[in-house]
């Protein structure tokens, strides 16, 4: 079993800053890919940014946040950062966390993560 809990989330100003922070625990040794994903009110919830785990720290964006997002990691830590800058309205969402149970590209989808944290909200007021 893998633990995740996100932390980072609160109320900002359209333009500013946040960091979200998921911590892993548990049997983490399997993993080499870890996610963010967001779900705003009434939509599906979608890829924000992956990063591999194992080497490389290769990173995927979706393009909505490309340029104002970073997704990094602190293998010592076992956690995953998120730096959101240049917040807008429409980043307003719960923030998920996502690792999966078995290696996995760096673009697969949703359905290939097995664990997931409890969520943080993000707000961003125009």
């Amino acid at each position: 079993q893998v633990q995740l809990v996100e932390s980072g989330g609160g109320l900002v100003q359209a333009g500013g800053s946040l960091r979200l922070a998921c911590a892993a625990s548990g049997n983490i040794f399997s993993i080499n890919a870890m996610g963010w994903y967001r779900q705003a009110p009434g939509k599906q919830r979608e890829l924000v940014a992956t990063i591999t785990i194992t080497s490389g720290g290769s990173t995927n964006y979706a393009d909505s946040v490309k340029g104002r997002f970073t997704i990094s990691r602190d293998n010592a830590k076992n956690t995953v950062y998120l730096q959101m800058n240049s917040l807008k309205p429409e980043d307003t969402a719960v923030y998920y966390c996502a690792a999966p149970k078995t290696p996995i590209p760096l673009d697969a989808g949703a359905s290939s993560y097995h664990y997931w944290g409890q969520g943080t909200q993000v707000t961003i007021s125009s």
